[in-house]
């Protein structure tokens, strides 16, 4: 008897073996479907024509043609976080992030190649301007500068000997013409009259970081970061007037607004509206405490929030002081 079981578990081996190689139709797998509510989203860019982009956690990177409904996942190489994204036309897209990695589109963001990354300096970009010429700047950790003039398809390192201690630079602004602006960590502030070839140290109104900057329609300048912390400059930089904000939240992003109204966003939900060029703010806080990253304007009289838990739209106050 008991030969005859081995036998026939030798068989049955045999037979499994034969089958697990021999050719067979096996239905294929579901695709993965990552959506933009399960990744913390970093930054929002929209088109001329409407079109959104968002960027964040692991790469992600979503595309909207309904002022913010409905997402879908764009196809990218890249799987580093992604801080900010930015529009040079409507259909030429650049986006920085973790690694030093810069990936750019040519079909509006539906599509991107990677430009470069280097993951073993663990230095992420965390701030980018580019304008409709295709000149363009990156800035990111420990000092790291980068230049295009050909709309991110190559880039140029530089050494900003302004930044002697390579501190953190975290985000990049035109003030028109050839003037710039990089504000950074531990209050620093530099600034090129030179469209980006020199630039020189500023005095700082605040030894904290500065998370993010704005360019005013009236030409005046906006910093703002830690606890809350938000600085205008109507010279260019040469002087800063403290704007008390009634918040110890951090912020983190900005947008300003089709009106000329400015909204600021950061931890716990923090939402502030100016309607005076940033010289007085509101709070106009969602109901929950989320970390807001970004903004952008979806018209309709809403915005886009940008950060956990993917995005969200908020109904913009109709005036400053009422809730619409």
């Amino acid at each position: 008897m008991n030969r005859v079981i081995g036998v026939l578990f030798v068989v049955f081996v045999l037979a499994a073996m034969a089958y697990s190689s021999s050719e067979r139709s096996v239905p294929p797998m579901p695709p993965t479907r990552t959506l933009i509510g399960h990744l913390q989203m970093l930054d929002v860019a929209e088109s001329a024509a409407g079109r959104l982009v968002a960027v964040g956690e692991r790469g992600g990177v979503f595309v909207s043609d309904d002022r913010g409904t409905n997402w879908r996942a764009a196809v990218s190489p890249n799987t580093a976080t992604l801080t900010t994204v930015r529009f040079i036309d409507a259909q030429r897209v650049l986006a920085v992030g973790h690694d030093a990695v810069i990936l750019r589109s040519e079909d509006g963001g539906e599509n991107w190649q990677r430009v470069q990354s280097e993951p073993e300096a663990e230095e992420p970009l965390l701030g980018l301007w580019v304008d409709a010429s295709g000149k363009g700047f990156a800035v990111g950790a420990y000092g790291r500068f980068l230049a295009t003039a050909d709309g991110g398809s190559n880039w140029a390192a530089r050494e900003l000997e302004a930044n002697e201690e390579a501190l953190h630079l975290n985000a990049v602004l035109g003030l028109g013409g050839e003037r710039f602006l990089i504000a950074g960590e531990a209050g620093t502030l530099l600034r090129s009259d030179d469209g980006g070839e020199t630039w020189q140290a500023l005095e700082s109104p605040y030894a904290g970081s500065f998370f993010n900057a704005l360019a005013l329609s009236d030409g005046s300048a906006l910093v703002f970061g830690m606890r809350g912390n938000v600085f205008r400059s109507e010279d260019g930089g040469d002087s800063w007037t403290e704007i008390d904000t009634g918040v110890q939240s951090s912020l983190f992003g900005g947008r300003v607004l089709a009106d000329g109204r400015l909204v600021l966003v950061g931890q716990s939900g923090v939402v502030l509206v100016s309607a005076d060029q940033g010289r007085s703010f509101a709070r106009f806080d969602g109901p929950d405490r989320l970390v807001r990253a970004a903004v952008a304007e979806i018209g309709g009289g809403e915005i886009l929030l940008v950060g956990e838990e993917g995005v969200e739209r908020m109904a913009l106050p109709s005036a400053t002081g009422e809730k619409s």
